[in-house]
């Protein structure tokens, strides 16, 4: 049995759309953040059976869900020549479906340990592009801290892939507002692709996220939080706006998310270093300094709707354990 844990990422500037979808590659670049405390843990087991078995949670799944899992594998079946079967059991100690990129931390997993079971060896940068066919984000979660992804150029994908984002000179951690009966109606991938299809407002969307992207990794070089705050919340609102556009439109707010967005603004107001992001789920993620972690927690825990804040560090990047 081989196990490997990854750390689910939290997209600073965001990709929203793919220019391929079979193979994963986005149509912009991104910027994130992996978060120690969003993880998942899986094992893979060669065995003699006639067909893949997945686990998830406890419950065995089956159907599409499982269909994924498989068809990922086989690229490692591939790569190694052989067609064994294989048992997936996997954790997450976070919300499953729910829009806090529960599939970046499965992939990325998923990769590292497929590719120890079946004795293939990659680098960094090609467990990358692995962990992408599974899913766009589990590309950035190979990598712990800070990273980057690259949208790249190539039909094939080889240009595509995730790098550690150097030079940050913030530390920063997260105070994650997870909202009850979360589990999301409309997945990233079916959203991606209606959004793309259909939204006025997606060519724009595509536009603003080179210019956000260049500003982002200013403000993280130079230590300015309040202007890093001023654009990936505006990227996050822009990429909410293009799903809201689409026909028919992608809502992925509830009511605690607008709460915390206004509770987010209302402590930087009053002096609080915070701002607010939000992936394809309702669920707010504040991001602050370690300092002021403690004060920012307790302000986002007072909605009805709010099921709990997990607090986070940066998170390491995938790798084996045990």
């Amino acid at each position: 049995m081989s196990t490997a844990e990854a750390s689910a990422n939290i997209a600073l500037i965001k990709y929203w759309g793919k220019r391929d979808a079979r193979l994963n590659l986005p149509e912009t670049g991104s910027l994130s953040l992996t978060l120690a405390a969003l993880r998942t843990r899986t094992d893979v087991t060669r065995i003699d059976a006639p067909s893949d078995r997945f686990t998830l949670d406890g419950t065995c799944v089956e159907g599409r869900a499982l269909e994924r899992v498989g068809r990922f594998v086989d690229l490692v079946r591939d790569m190694a020549g052989r067609s064994d079967r294989v048992e997936v059991t996997s954790s997450n100690r976070f919300p499953t479906a729910a829009g806090l990129a529960s599939s970046a931390s499965a992939f990325a997993a998923l990769a590292v340990a497929s590719l120890d079971a079946f004795g293939v060896e990659m680098s960094p940068s090609e467990i990358s592009r692995l962990a992408r066919r599974g899913s766009g984000s589990a590309a950035r979660s190979v990598f712990g801290g800070f990273c980057r992804m690259h949208a790249g150029v190539e039909p094939d994908g080889r240009d595509a892939f995730a790098v550690p984002f150097e030079g940050a000179a913030l530390e920063l951690v997260a105070a994650v507002v997870v909202a009850k009966a979360s589990k999301k109606t409309t997945g990233s991938t079916d959203g991606m692709n209606l959004t793309q299809k259909t939204s006025p407002y997606h060519a724009a969307w595509v536009t603003a996220v080179s210019r956000d992207l260049l500003a982002a990794e200013d403000a993280l070089r130079a230590g300015d939080l309040m202007t890093l705050a001023d654009v990936v919340e505006g990227n996050c609102l822009a990429m909410h706006a293009d799903a809201m556009a689409a026909r028919p439109g992608i809502l992925y707010f509830k009511p605690s998310t607008l709460w915390a967005i206004e509770a987010v603004r209302g402590m930087r107001k009053e002096g609080t270093p915070v701002f607010f992001t939000i992936d394809a789920g309702p669920h707010v993620v504040a991001f602050t300094l370690p300092a002021y972690l403690d004060a920012v927690v307790e302000q986002l825990a007072g909605h009805p709707e709010v099921e709990c804040v997990l607090r986070s560090t940066s998170g390491e990047g995938a790798h084996l354990v045990g």
